[in-house]
């Protein structure tokens, strides 16, 4: 439980890390080849931890100290037992099925929020554009009153 608690603590404080970056940068900013290899290799540890080691700690807990296992059915609390169990619900549902839509959920739900960040890395501070426009030739278009 430690475990699985720490590596979604630990996820989280990497993803703010991303936005107090992205705070301190300003628009227009270029990265230099050092920077950039420095967070490339920030974002693929944070990557390995959101998909690799978060969903790995949930499926560990479920079936090593919760025995999430496939020969236990899930009854909804009694509520919809199983046909195969003198119920009315019509299929079976195990523990196991149980932990893998949660670890499934897991990976949707961080795949939204790492999206969500990206737009947020990729959007501009400001809201108004400053960029004059430009004719074919390059030259600023103004107009004369």
């Amino acid at each position: 439980m430690v475990a699985l608690v720490v590596s979604i603590l630990f996820s989280i404080v990497m993803s703010l890390g991303i936005l107090w970056y992205r705070n301190r940068l300003d628009d227009g900013y270029k990265m230099t080849w050092g920077e950039a290899t420095l967070f490339s290799s920030y974002i693929f540890f944070l990557l390995f931890i959101v998909f690799g080691i978060v969903p790995h700690q949930w499926l560990t807990l479920a079936e090593n100290e919760w025995s999430f296992r496939a020969d236990r059915l899930f009854d909804f609390g009694g509520i919809a037992t199983a046909q195969s169990q003198g119920g009315w619900f019509p299929f079976d549902i195990t523990l196991r099925a149980v932990s893998d839509s949660i670890a499934a959920i897991i990976y949707i739900v961080y795949l939204g929020g790492l999206s969500k960040l990206w737009g947020f890395w990729q959007a501009p501070k400001s809201s108004g554009s400053t960029e004059v426009e430009t004719s074919t030739y390059g030259r600023p278009l103004v107009r004369r009153g």
